[in-house]
């Protein structure tokens, strides 16, 4: 088989429940494997911020817009899967299993309940994730800083980075060995093989799809270590050009870091299509920590999951490969 990359294309997508959400020149579509064993595709239509308003897709100011745009749609796509792969059988167990109170609950409020707790449920996890990436980290680093006596001062945001790092690669080695998280991680798999089966120039078989490595350099794994790279690099520019900063409060550290990310995330942005388009010892080093991270996020596909990244890409790519090339 040759494996030299014949284009580097656009096309990314997104693992869900039993599925992928891809997207390409010819738009959005969802592939799922439905409980009957058939394969639903399912176009989306989305109209993305950039297209309204151009200077929302202008470099640097792109980044920012495609990420939130992304977790919105992402999130969705999540939950729209999780609905639609659902098993009867597991749906007639569920209703078995509820209370009085579920049900009047269910009977009276139905789908604004379910709304109702997605939105709790999204908030409280926004709530932790601003405990353990910017707080924890923070009052830690400022605790350790006392105790050395204030000599390490110049380091804490270096100190900072290495635990969100640390927390973040905990957080995803615990998850990923849970059955469900694992099965989305094994399409997430079979997305990077079908775009690289595609960006090889091969045909879109099962067999060929199978044979291609499974770590993108495209990755929004990759993506989140690139973000806190750099948010370590601003962070302690920033940090031993105005120390005043740290020592005032700890809010304020923490208010000045949130306000850093719209510039991490732009500047993560360009970086990411940089290296989709390059392959040199820049993109190798700062790509590297992501690539490994994928060894927990992205596992081997069986062949029924490689079909339905078949179908997703099948979807989305154009008759003619040059379309399909970064821009």
């Amino acid at each position: 088989m040759n494996n030299k990359t014949v284009h580097k294309t656009s096309i990314g997508g997104q693992a869900l429940i039993e599925g992928i959400l891809m997207r390409g020149p010819k738009g959005n579509a969802m592939a799922l494997r439905m409980p009957d064993g058939s394969i639903q595709t399912e176009y989306k239509n989305y109209t993305f911020l950039k297209d309204k308003y151009k200077i929302l897709g202008w470099p640097f100011i792109r980044g920012v817009v495609n990420f939130i745009e992304s977790m919105i749609i992402g999130y969705k796509a999540l939950i729209e899967s999780a609905e639609k792969t659902m098993n009867l059988e597991d749906e007639e167990a569920n209703a078995e299993n509820m209370s009085k109170f579920d049900i009047w609950l269910n009977n009276h409020f139905g789908e604004k309940m379910v709304s109702a707790i997605s939105a709790i449920a999204m908030v409280l996890g926004f709530a932790v994730a601003f405990f353990l990436f910017f707080w924890l980290p923070t009052f830690s680093a400022n605790i350790i800083n006392k105790l050395a006596g204030g000599n390490l001062h110049n380091y804490l945001a270096l100190f900072e980075g290495i635990m969100r790092i640390i927390i973040f690669v905990g957080y995803i080695a615990i998850v990923s060995n849970m059955k469900d998280i694992k099965r989305v991680f094994m399409y997430h798999g079979a997305e990077h093989k079908s775009i690289f089966c595609y960006e090889n120039g091969l045909e879109l078989t099962v067999e060929n799809v199978r044979k291609q490595k499974r770590f993108h350099p495209r990755c929004g794994t990759s993506f989140i270590f690139i973000v806190l790279i750099i948010s370590i690099l601003l962070s302690s520019i920033i940090s031993i050009s105005f120390p005043t900063l740290r020592t005032t409060s700890i809010a304020l550290w923490i208010a000045v870091k949130i306000l850093l990310l719209p510039f991490v995330t732009g500047i993560s942005y360009e970086f990411i299509k940089y290296a989709g388009r390059h392959d040199n010892i820049l993109t190798k080093i700062f790509s590297a920590p992501g690539l490994w991270m994928q060894r927990l996020t992205v596992k081997e596909p069986t062949d029924d999951i490689i079909e339905v990244g078949i179908a997703s890409i099948k979807a989305v790519m154009t008759d003619n490969p040059e379309d399909d090339e970064i821009k």
